[in-house]
């Protein structure tokens, strides 16, 4: 442990994560598989949902961190790989001889809902998987996105206007490429589709697709912060899962900006959006509650 907040030195947590996937690897055949996954969208609430989900005592969550990433970028490590960031059956069987309820394990990696490789994967590797998408405003969403990249050094383009205009070129050819192309990777597909990201109803229609619609439940994250409780049940209830109590439920990884939106770019982005907002609708039941 280092001498400041207990933090433990970046090498140190390298050297200890690769000798626990190697363990995880090597004992796969007696670990869990997931048995949902939270899918994304990205900059949407994804953490302080995976956190109220995993505080539920018959959930056991991913062994080392969140979003294991692999049937979007890690798909050629193979599934015993996978199979290593979950928990042992033995460690479930205990979680289900006390609570009488089958244990679920689950991580979070919001890229596979926009990889165009991951649904495919999903539906062959985990046949049956629940998934979780969180959708919110996609114009604030975007902007947070810019914020996020930004702070983590991934985005060299400090103006969220330049940003959204180099998109295009960014992304040019790209979904092909992936589609084509199983060990392709793009860094600017998983980092600068800020204004693609919130074409929501597309990605879920490519998803359903390959997984089944009614293995997909889609959670407004606004709502999920307004009615943390209500929310939470229901998404208990798609899972099959008991209601044992509700957790903390508490906000991470909100990123503030230091000045407002411009507001043509607002308006602009709004326009832009409404046709998918529209196709969203089917999917929520309602107008989502930014067009409201």
């Amino acid at each position: 442990m280092s001498g400041r907040g207990g933090r433990v030195p970046a090498p140190v947590k390298r050297v200890v994560h690769f000798g626990s996937r190697s363990y995880g690897k090597v004992t796969a055949p007696a670990r869990m598989l997931p048995s949902f996954l939270i899918c994304g969208g990205q900059r949407c609430g994804t953490t302080s949902l995976y956190r109220a989900l995993a505080a539920h005592p018959a959930v056991l969550k991913a062994v080392l961190h969140k979003g294991v990433h692999y049937f979007d970028t890690s798909y050629h490590r193979g599934m015993a790989w996978y199979r290593g960031h979950f928990p042992l059956r033995r460690t479930a069987l205990k979680v289900e001889q006390r609570f009488g309820v089958p244990a679920q394990t689950f991580e979070s990696s919001p890229y596979y809902l926009y990889h165009p490789q991951a649904a495919p994967r999903i539906a062959r590797d985990l046949p049956g998987v629940r998934l979780i998408a969180l959708v919110r405003d996609p114009v604030e969403r975007a902007y947070s996105q810019h914020a996020h990249e930004l702070a983590r050094g991934f985005e060299p383009e400090r103006s969220f206007a330049r940003a959204l205009a180099l998109e295009p070129v960014r992304l040019h050819g790209v979904e092909q490429q992936l589609a084509d192309d199983a060990r392709a990777y793009s860094f600017a597909h998983q980092h600068h589709a800020y204004r693609a990201r919130g074409e929501y109803a597309t990605y879920l229609a490519r998803t359903a697709a390959h997984v089944g619609r009614g293995w997909i439940h889609v959670v407004e994250s606004e709502r999920f912060f307004t009615e943390p409780s209500t929310v939470y049940r229901e998404i208990l209830d798609f899972l099959g899962l008991p209601h044992l109590g509700d957790p903390p439920f508490e906000r991470h990884n909100a990123r503030p900006r230091p000045a407002a939106m411009d507001p043509g770019i607002r308006r602009e982005l709004a326009a832009y959006y409404e046709p998918h907002d529209a196709a969203l609708a089917t999917w929520l039941g309602t107008v989502p509650g930014w067009r409201r």
